[in-house]
């Protein structure tokens, strides 16, 4: 049975497409769609910063670091100042995985596929330049990665599918940028974060170990993964769709390579692209932000297809209107998520900010990075994770654990 679904294009608007299983729709535009319910609560919140412009890699097509159609792939920077100038940021775009031929074509009319289809950025939250909402890292280098190659950047496919003409790159993306931005002063670095959203957030926890091997031992350098913390989850029948995603994006992308060979050599590479595997192999301190019931990961693969539209439309807008049902799922879901947290590290090697709110990325807009929509100890995700960044607070774990998650929203 095929589904006619109407899509978001950069180019025209809305776009009619075709699409033969409901669950490619899920994997390839499930994050656009949150990101897309973000960007309207953003205009109703934020002052619009400037737009920092789009970067193309320089000689990407010899360095292979392609998107999916063979577009040389993109950044945003915007330069540091001041005290920061010494200091930088560098943020994983996230949006979703393809995991078969088809599902990386039709992401060719989007920027996830196509950097012809990037526009300037607006930086929030982590990137923001405002003193308010970012007093910690306003001023550093500030860098976003635009994410085009569905892998969670771990692709590294020499041959082009010569039928397709797709590119399967993303850990060449990863490499070349790096090399432009250590070129443009990142080697004299202090201080360097890496950093990232979803699908982002899964190759910052991929490259965490491999970007601070780019730096000199003098530097500090720590890792926040946003959004990521993706579960095996074998409680939940509809969870088993990220094993299957993640096993076809490992084989398609030869992504295993990529992964912690500490992981690899125990376990077969597909479970390895699940962070309650592989954050133990990190030796780079790193820091996990996610809400215990974070929407993509319930709405996406714990709900069942049919049930999406009533949650949506009803219990995810207000809670009172779940059903019983679906506050047993809720429950079930947050008490299996909290289990697959760390259980025993030290406190320079490991933070976490684990909050209840009914929602996916953190670190991409100011209400939740640094205003008063969730505390944990009367302390925001931003003053939360600088002081763990600069070790100044021997209380770097922040974990709330309560049955049912609340709805976090901007302030009015």
């Amino acid at each position: 049975m095929a589904f006619w679904m109407l899509l978001p294009s950069s180019s025209v608007g809305m776009r009619r497409s075709r699409l033969e299983d409901p669950q490619d729709l899920l994997f390839y535009l499930g994050a656009v769609e949150l990101q897309s319910s973000v960007r309207v609560m953003k205009v109703k919140a934020e002052v619009l910063p400037n737009k920092v412009a789009k970067t193309l890699v320089q000689d990407a097509f010899s360095k292979g670091a392609v998107c999916l159609d063979g577009s040389p792939a993109a950044y945003h920077y915007d330069k540091g100042y001041g005290d920061g100038v010494n200091n930088w940021v560098v943020w994983l775009e996230g949006g979703g995985w393809c995991k078969r031929v088809e599902d990386c074509g039709r992401r060719f009319n989007y920027s996830n596929g196509f950097s012809n289809h990037m526009d300037s950025k607006s930086f929030y939250g982590l990137l923001s330049n405002s003193t308010t909402s970012n007093p910690e890292f306003y001023n550093w280098h500030r860098i976003m990665i635009r994410y085009c190659d569905g892998s969670s950047y771990t692709g590294d496919v020499e041959l082009v599918d010569k039928a397709t003409n797709q590119h399967y790159r993303g850990a060449r993306i990863f490499q070349a940028i790096m090399e432009e931005l250590l070129a443009k002063g990142m080697k004299n670095a202090k201080n360097a974060i890496l950093s990232g959203c979803s699908a982002g957030g899964l190759g910052t926890m991929f490259h965490c170990d491999r970007f601070r091997s780019l730096l000199p031992s003098t530097v500090r350098v720590k890792c926040l993964s946003d959004g990521a913390y993706f579960l095996l989850d074998n409680d939940f029948k509809t969870a088993k769709i990220l094993e299957s995603t993640y096993r076809g994006v490992v084989n398609l992308h030869n992504s295993a390579k990529m992964l912690p060979p500490s992981c690899t050599s125990r376990m077969n590479p597909t479970s390895c692209f699940f962070p309650q595997h592989i954050q133990q192999d990190i030796k780079t301190p790193l820091f996990i932000l996610n809400s215990a019931y974070d929407s993509w990961q319930i709405v996406d693969t714990v709900i069942p297809f049919a049930d999406r539209q009533d949650f949506a439309e009803n219990c995810k807008k207000n809670l009172s209107k779940c059903s019983p049902d679906q506050q047993k799922m809720l429950q079930g879901f947050g008490a299996e998520f909290l289990s697959a947290l760390p259980k025993s590290y030290s406190p320079s090697q490991r933070g976490m900010y684990i909050n209840s709110c009914l929602m996916h990325c953190q670190t991409d807009h100011d209400w939740s990075w640094n205003s008063n929509s969730d505390l944990l100890n009367n302390k925001t995700i931003a003053k939360v994770f600088g002081d763990w960044f600069f070790e100044r607070d021997p209380s770097r774990e922040m974990v709330k654990q309560q049955d049912l998650p609340q709805i976090c929203s901007p302030p009015s």
